[in-house]
């Protein structure tokens, strides 16, 4: 190569992101090979076009999920937002019972960000798509003015396959199906406010972040077709707006067990120190599943069996309610209802 040729590399560890990098030149096309392509690196993104030529499988119906990620802090107790963005599209089609394929990411980078950072994030949405085995196939990277941005945000595009037959929706729940919710709440959102305002608990908590296909996959094998009726991962909101939610779609009403519902101690005493409700607060790596009655021991087997699904638990019931209302049958034997999110007591946090 002679000496005209010769690219400088990208200073990764010192340099920062700058206009250029988003100006579709040079910088665009050094930072795109060296970075993005270096990580996601797969047959289809080798293809080096602006979108992908992907093969589906036959017998089966398309299933499409996008989500923005716009967390603060970027990097938080057990993930950050590269893992984050890839595990929380990956659950949104497996929630429809889909086999999860293939992924887009697009980046809006802030001028200014640390390269290093960067590479961190990259390099952590890389290792989360390649252990769940769904890769990144394109993308896009636009660089905003300092001030006009928060550093990273990252939008993602997921894209998987349903048998012809399979019917899992929100719209789905009848009264008398089983509730379940495949482990403990509150964990991701308590993680992220820990970092966010540098509080220190005895035991440190740790965000829930996962891709859940596989557990569902190993749920949908275990019991017949068409006895799970609804899956839902309780994002935003938390368990009792995803609950209402569902109770809205399928106009049925649902009587949970506060005694059943699973709690860390630590993000229980988390909550009651800062005046939260955990049934309010964001998870990442749980997902409700409701399902026909005479199916719920198996379901909750075929999950406990998962490392995903070890805390998994039955908490309530479908009820054939005209008004919708989730309650809650309380510890000390009365009930209340369990209403819609009011408010958002945790901004940013996914």
């Amino acid at each position: 190569m002679s000496k005209k040729d010769y690219i400088r590399p990208i200073d990764f560890r010192h340099g920062r992101v700058d206009m250029n990098h988003g100006a579709g030149g040079r910088a665009s096309a050094q930072l795109i090979a060296e970075l993005f392509a270096r990580a996601f690196d797969n047959e289809y993104l080798r293809q080096g076009d602006d979108g992908a030529l992907l093969p589906m499988p036959a017998g089966h119906r398309l299933v499409m999920a996008t989500d923005g990620h716009v967390i603060s802090p970027l990097f938080f107790p057990g993930g950050d937002i590269g893992c984050l963005a890839v595990h929380g599209t990956v659950n949104d089609v497996a929630m429809l019972g889909a086999t999860p394929l293939y992924l887009s990411a697009s980046f809006i980078l802030e001028e200014g960000f640390p390269l290093a950072d960067l590479k961190r994030i990259v390099e952590s949405m890389a290792a989360a798509s390649r252990e769940a085995g769904v890769p990144v196939v394109t993308g896009d990277t636009k660089v905003v003015e300092q001030g006009k941005g928060d550093g990273v945000f990252i939008s993602t595009t997921g894209v998987g396959a349903v048998p012809l037959a399979r019917r899992i929706g929100g719209a789905l729940a009848r009264p008398g199906d089983a509730v379940l919710v495949s482990g403990t709440i509150g964990d991701h959102g308590v993680a992220v406010l820990s970092r966010r305002e540098s509080l220190e608990f005895e035991t440190t908590i740790e965000s829930d972040t996962a891709a859940l296909h596989t557990l569902v996959a190993r749920l949908l094998a275990a019991v017949p077709e068409g006895s799970v009726r609804t899956l839902r991962d309780p994002t935003r909101g938390g368990l009792a707006t995803t609950l209402n939610e569902i109770a809205k779609q399928s106009g049925v009403g649902m009587l949970l067990q506060e005694a059943a519902i699973p709690i860390k101690p630590q993000v229980e005493a988390a909550c009651e120190l800062l005046g939260l409700d955990p049934l309010y607060i964001a998870n990442e790596g749980k997902c409700i599943v409701i399902c026909d009655p005479a199916v719920a021991e198996g379901a909750l087997e075929a999950l406990r069996s998962h490392p995903l699904g070890r805390d998994a638990a039955h908490i309530g019931t479908v009820t054939d309610d005209a008004q919708r209302f989730v309650q809650m049958a309380t510890a000390f034997g009365g009930r209340r209802v369990v209403d819609w999110l009011s408010g958002e007591p945790l901004p940013r946090i996914c």
